[in-house]
This record gives structure tokens, C-alpha cells and sequence, in this order.
């Protein structure tokens, strides 16, 4: 099984049956740029329970490698990953992007597990190299080994030209 790579828009994952919608969020409570937007303008409740889990509220551990998962619909539960190590900041800018690989490998493990209990595809955009400013080229290898060697259905989604951003 290999990843499938699609135009359009990964808040609207195509086919039918379960679907778990991956992204991955930060690991200090920030939420607002990049995929998050969208996510937000569609699904509220994500942002929401982020929150709640950020500050402490849910009793579930909110470190790098976790994932949170909130139902949005009857067939869609959004995977909320932490794989990122703060947020890049122009004023303050780093030597290391703040993608962290192995947290996103961790965090697609719990995301196997959830697929596996729900009979779900797993939907997502180009994790990890947007705003997090990772690099395909090692994300994909991660997300063949956490998930399609698994046989796990993934569809990676890119928006249309005229809509990216």
C-alpha cells in the first residue's frame, strides 16, 4: 500500500466509510497559522478540545508525540498530533525548524492504533512541512512506516494552485 496523493481539500476527505483527519499541532497551546485555519473555519471543535487539552483540562498527557482525537462528524474524528516544538517566530528565529520527526512518528503510531479500532483511512495534508518547516522527503518514509506497511489507506491532500496559500 502506498500513499495517494490528491488535489483538493484535506478538510473534505473523499470516500466512504470512517476517516481520521491528521494534522499536526505544536506543543506549547498555539493555534492559528498554516492548516489550523481551515480546520477551524470548517470544524470548530477541534480548536476547542485543543485548547481544553493545552491548558491541562482533559486528564490526557499534551506533550510531543500525543495525539488527541475529536469526533467532527459520524464518520470523522480529527487526530490532533503534537509534532512541532514551539512555533517559528521571525523575531526570534532558530537553527532547527520546529517540526520534531520522531514526535510526528509516535503520533502516527497512536493514529495506527485508532484506524485500526475504527476501520478507518487516515486523510491529511502535507504534515509537518508548512509552518512546522519539515521536509517531505523524511515525512513520507514515516508515514509509509507508521501507516500504509500497516495497511492503512492514506490520502495526502495539496490544494489546487489557485488556493494555496
Amino acid at each position: 500500500m502506498t500513499i495517494v496523493y490528491v488535489t483538493g481539500d484535506a478538510t473534505q476527505p473523499q470516500g466512504e466509510g470512517p476517516k481520521l483527519l491528521v494534522h499536526v499541532c505544536n506543543d506549547i497551546g498555539a493555534w492559528g497559522r498554516g492548516f489550523v485555519l481551515a480546520l477551524s473555519k470548517r470544524f470548530p471543535t477541534p480548536e476547542a478540545e485543543f485548547k481544553r487539552w493545552a491548558a491541562g483540562e482533559t486528564g490526557q498527557p499534551y506533550a510531543l508525540g500525543e495525539v488527541q482525537f475529536v469526533p467532527v462528524a459520524p464518520d470523522l474524528v480529527v487526530a490532533n498530533l503534537v509534532g512541532q516544538h514551539d512555533i517559528a517566530r521571525k523575531s526570534r528565529p532558530t537553527a532547527q525548524p520546529p517540526v520534531r520527526y520522531e514526535a510526528i512518528r509516535a503520533g502516527l503510531a497512536h493514529v495506527r492504533l485508532e484506524a485500526g479500532r475504527l476501520g478507518a483511512s487516515v486523510h491529511m495534508p502535507r504534515i509537518g512541512a508548512g509552518v512546522a518547516g519539515g521536509d517531505w522527503a523524511v515525512i513520507a518514509p514515516i508515514i509509509e512506516d507508521e501507516l500504509t506497511r500497516h495497511g492503512v489507506p492514506v490520502t495526502v491532500y495539496d490544494l489546487p494552485a489557485s488556493e494555496a496559500p
